[in-house]
């Protein structure tokens, strides 16, 4: 189960500050139509409270209620201000947070935990039901049909993408790093539980390098480095290989492409 706590803190929500969850639903009007086509006709009504529902709150990570229990996720706000005009009036100045979370906005849809409550501290873990594809979003067709930039790929690891995840969970191969910015190139195998899937999903974690000593060397002096890579498959290989067989193929790659000597890989 993936919960939308997941997929926030992943894209660097702050675990130490207060966060609401909130879910917007009016039998009166539609919401989402407010929203996409009177932007700021909506912002003040999400802005806008008859009670101090997010007093000492910092956040606001905002969903519109859709049919039953689940609900539409559109943004991360962040509180400014607050002030409270009579007994039944509060407003919140807010400012969105748009960067990190624009891939996922309209896109992720969860199951509202305790659907009485609309808003809801974010202790309170929300199942993801669904991640619609985004308009970038690249299906597989083919493991030698593709090149993933390392923001695609780490859109799809994120947001467990069940068409790549299932073929490139039962995949094992050897696989090529590129780095567009020097034109140097990394060789690696997968022969894991989880194949290429479980491999690159470990690039993801950790921005880029995937333990790898050079990799990680390049990171460590631009954190943002991992943005100029590049990862296809350069071979399949067959659900019983061993180890030993794998890094054998994976050292004739290197030495077809020369990575050692001139290329990321120093084994």
């Amino acid at each position: 189960m993936i919960t939308i706590q997941e997929l926030l803190y992943n894209r660097g929500l702050e675990k130490n500050v207060k966060v609401k969850l909130v879910r917007h639903k009016d039998g009166r009007q539609n919401l989402y139509d407010l929203y996409k086509n009177h932007r700021s006709e909506f912002l003040i009504y999400q802005s806008s409270q008859s009670k101090d529902v997010f007093k000492d709150v910092d956040y606001i990570v905002s969903f519109i209620g859709e049919e039953g229990v689940f609900a539409r996720f559109i943004g991360v706000y962040k509180i400014t201000d607050r002030e409270k005009f009579a007994e039944d009036c509060y407003h919140y100045e807010m400012i969105e947070v748009p960067e990190q979370y624009d891939d996922l906005k309209e896109r992720v849809i969860i199951r509202w935990s305790n659907a009485i409550s609309w808003h809801q501290w974010i202790k309170n873990e929300m199942e993801v039901i669904e991640i619609k594809p985004g308009l970038h979003y690249k299906q597989f067709t083919d493991y030698f049909d593709f090149i993933l930039s390392f923001s695609e790929l780490k859109e799809i690891v994120t947001n467990q993408y069940s068409d790549w995840k299932k073929v490139l969970s039962i995949t094992k191969g050897v696989y090529l790093i590129n780095d567009t910015q020097t034109g140097k190139l990394y060789v690696g195998s997968a022969y894991g539980e989880n194949g290429i899937w479980g491999r690159w999903s470990a690039y993801v974690l950790t921005n880029g390098h995937g333990n790898n000593k050079m990799l990680k060397e390049l990171l460590d002096s631009d954190p943002l480095h991992g943005n100029h890579f590049q990862f296809s498959i350069l071979m399949l290989l067959p659900k019983t290989i061993t180890a030993d067989e794998a890094i054998k193929k994976e050292r004739l790659f290197k030495n077809k492409l020369g990575t050692n000597s001139f290329g990321l890989n120093n084994n």
